[in-house]
């Protein structure tokens, strides 16, 4: 109600301020005085033209009220000019911004109204022009003058602010008046026109935690030691009102969300006071067993707990580690258990936050204990060797039986079983050893070697009598001991060389020795001739007493042709207990030398063979042998490529008259459809059939005395010879080309047996003959030798 009566008061005055100047246009003097933006030129009486200053309008400056709704169009004011006599001839005319459109003027009165609602926040003024002419002729009566209508602000806008939802972070326990946030509104309306703009804010809700400076809208807080942990989001609802917060005035609203940030206020707490936990003596180290957590209800990094273990019994025995991801404590094992020796341990563990905040050190301390008691449960153990590893010594070629050493096993348990060994057969493939199974004490079954192998390296099992699963394993290192059972010998197979014209004295060799004994049975090899020939003649020996020795020439003048190769038995004896011995040959071959002792030949056989023969002879008989070899090579060689063509053609081969007729007609006379193989290879009756396909291994050259004589008449004869020679013929192909009549056509005696001669009625011809050409051709004797026959036949 007070704010409808202070804008009907507005309006009112508004009024009335419009009702005092339209009376002051209508008073208004055509004469009167006034500033004049127009001028005009008057003649005086002496005709001189006269300039008197510019006329005004009354005014250059309208108000009208924005918003107004009144039923019709609202007065903005009424325009005058000086030269306005009032008789109507003069027209008032508009221009500008809104002219026409939104003010209208009365062209006799000048009276301006304003057509449509006016906002002043879309437009402040309005610049306008207004002109005085002449009615009749349009005639500018006075020049264009401008003139502003202002928009006058009244409180129709509400206050906004800039964000709908504020979103505001402060730490919990903070002190009041703690800023938080400011939020800022805006108002449309005119800051400069009254209090239509001028905001005050308020807290509406958010109280007693919150609240809010009214002119700046800074929200602080209002409360001391608020907790995050008991609530850690607000929501505050902030209003700004004009009208400087009093009554009739608009206002707007938002919403702010404050949330209390995390401090570290609050120390760790274990939930309680002791933890019980059990592992196994059968864990392993590293492994997990149990978990505690103390409990803190700060977030993030002030939440962070780390743990330890400050004292008790179990601290050799047990660490702790901190899972950072759940917060708690992992109780890990750190060495092996026996529940036989120690059954429970007990552990203090500390809970510490990792961050402290020095403005609450006071609420401290950032800490607690707690008691963690842990059992041991019994494990089935496997059986325990007394020693890690054993290695035991046996003498070499020691007896089978000989005893080794003894391993030895428990059982940990409180059941204390009974053990059993054996020896895993993995590791002894020759099966040098055997364990008794009760005792435990490895025997040899074999001889050992010292020099075959040094070490054997065998494992051991030992298992429980009634829990086969429950076994250990131990390693044993068995190492043969040296018997001095090697004598020692030649280190290499030496020969040495001595020259014919060697001086008396003269070493020409070094040896050295090997012995496959260790070196304690072997520390120093003593060399010597045998007693039987230690006054030899040829040669003597010098130990040097550095396992080596030196072979010398005791006398001189040696000859090849005499002996050139002699053999010194040489003993070597080592420092073993007892020490061995062993007669070694070298071989001295004896070389010529030239006069600085650079062998020339060691061979004895060049002197037989200078007695003989001649370097010249010798010479003679090495360049033939290699004169015959070269001519052997040469004659294989063209042998080799010399090439026998497939076909021998001869001057009076029958085949080269042979004619073949392609048209010949079927019958008996054809010697195509006849089967010629028996005339072609004769020898196929009795079953041998040569190849034809390939090369046979050995050539045979036709033999040319067989060829018959053109005008032979014994056609049996000649058909056997030219088969025999095709059969042993290489060269031949591989297909018979030869006809059965050799002779058939000209100048044979047979005449031609072709059927493209013969005549169209039955042949008087005589073929008698053929009872003369052999047995191959009787069949054709006995068809054609009688007229009567062949009648017969017919």
């Amino acid at each position: 109600p007070k704010m409808k009566e202070d804008n009907c008061l507005h309006a009112a005055l508004i009024c009335l301020g419009m009702l005092y100047y339209s009376h002051a246009i209508t008073t208004e003097k055509p004469n009167h005085a006034r500033p004049s933006l127009h001028g005009h030129h008057e003649k005086g009486k002496e005709g001189q033209v006269l300039h008197r200053s510019k006329r005004g309008w009354v005014w250059n400056q309208f108000f009208v009220i924005e918003e107004y709704t009144g039923p019709d169009p609202v007065l903005v004011g009424r325009l005058h000019s000086d030269i306005d006599s009032g008789d109507g001839n003069i027209k008032y005319i508009l221009s500008g911004e809104g002219a026409g459109i939104i003010f209208v003027i009365d062209d006799k009165s000048g009276n301006i109204h304003a057509t449509k609602t006016l906002d002043r926040e879309e437009r402040a003024q309005y610049t306008l022009t207004a002109q005085a002419v002449d009615r009749n002729t349009n005639r500018p009566l006075e020049p264009p003058s401008e003139f502003i209508v202002k928009v006058q602000d009244i409180n129709d806008n509400p206050p906004e602010f800039l964000h709908e939802n504020y979103h505001a972070n402060v730490p919990e326990r903070s002190n009041v008046g703690t800023s938080v946030i400011q939020v800022t509104a805006s108002d449309a309306d005119d800051p400069t026109y009254g209090n239509s703009a001028k905001l005050v804010y308020s807290i509406l809700e958010g109280q007693p935690y919150f609240s809010v400076e009214a002119q700046t809208g800074i929200i602080r807080t209002a409360l001391p030691n608020m907790d995050r942990e008991a609530k850690e989001e607000y929501h505050v609802v902030i209003q700004a009102k004009d009208m400087g917060g009093h009554m009739g005035g608009l206002s707007g609203t938002t919403k702010v969300t404050i949330t209390l940030t995390d401090v570290n206020d609050n120390p760790p707490k274990f939930p309680q006071s002791v933890y019980q936990m059990s592992v196994s003596e059968a864990a392993v180290p590293g492994e997990e067993v149990g978990r505690v957590k103390a409990k803190d209800p700060d977030i993030g990094e002030n939440g962070l707990v780390a743990y330890s273990i400050i004292d008790g019994d179990g601290m050799d025995m047990f660490e702790i580690t901190t899972d950072y991801e759940t917060q708690e404590g992992v109780v890990k094992l750190k060495k092996l258990l026996d529940f036989e020796t120690k059954k429970s341990y007990s552990l203090k563990v500390e809970a510490a936050n990792v961050h402290i905040d020095p403005k609450f050190i006071s609420n401290g301390p950032f800490k607690d204990t707690v008691t963690v008691k842990i059992s041991v449960e019994d494990a089935d153990e496997p059986p325990v060797f007394l020693k890690p590893s054993y290695i035991f010594e046996v003498q070499e070629n020691a007896a089978s039986g000989t005893v080794v050493g003894k391993v030895h096993a428990k059982d940990p348990d409180a059941a204390n079983s009974a053990i059993r060994y054996s020896i895993d057969r993995h590791t002894d493939l020759e099966r040098y050893f055997i364990i008794n199974a009760e005792d435990g004490n490895i025997k040899t079954i074999k001889t050992l070697d010292r020099e075959e192998i040094a070490w054997h390296n065998i494992s051991v099992f030992a298992v429980e009598v009634h829990k086969q699963h429950q076994e250990a394993k131990v390693p044993v290192a068995i190492k043969v001991v040296d018997v001095n059972d090697n004598a020692p010998k030649f280190a290499a197979a030496y020969e040495a060389f001595v020259c014919e014209n060697a001086r008396s004295n003269q070493q020409f060799i070094t040896i050295s020795a090997d012995d496959k004994d260790d070196s304690a049975n072997g520390p120093r090899f003593i060399f010597s001739l045998p007693p039987e020939i230690i006054h030899n003649p040829n040669f003597t020996l010098r130990d040097n007493r550095d396992n080596t020795a030196s072979v010398l020439v005791r006398r001189e003048g040696f000859s090849r042709q005499k002996q050139d190769l002699y053999l010194l038995p040489i003993v070597i004896s080592d420092g073993g207990l007892p020490p061995l011995s062993s007669t070694n040959t070298l071989t001295i071959r004896v070389c010529g030398c030239d006069s600085n002792g650079s062998l020339l030949s060691c061979n004895a056989e060049a002197y037989v063979l200078n007695a003989g023969l001649s370097t010249g002879a010798l010479i003679a008989i090495l360049a033939c042998i290699v004169i015959l070899l070269v001519i052997v090579v040469l004659f294989v060689t063209l042998k080799r490529q010399k090439k026998e063509p497939l076909i021998v053609f001869e001057e009076e081969d029958v085949r080269e008259n042979i004619i073949t007729y392609d048209d010949e007609g079927g019958g008996e006379e054809d010697t195509e459809a006849f089967d010629i193989a028996t005339l072609q290879n004769p020898d196929g009756i009795n079953g041998f059939i040569p190849r034809k396909d390939i090369k046979p291994e050995y050539q045979y050259m036709p033999r040319p005395g067989l060829r018959p004589a053109p005008n032979s008449v014994d056609v049996d004869d000649f058909i056997n010879t030219r088969i025999q020679e095709a059969d042993n013929d290489p060269t031949a192909p591989p297909y018979d080309s030869i006809q059965i009549y050799g002779y058939e056509g000209r100048g044979s005696v047979a005449g031609s047996l072709s059927s493209l001669e013969s005549a169209t009625t039955d042949s008087d011809l005589d073929y008698d003959y053929l009872q003369n050409w052999g047995p191959r051709f009787k069949k054709l004797a006995d068809l054609y030798g009688s007229k009567d026959t062949f009648d017969d036949d017919s």
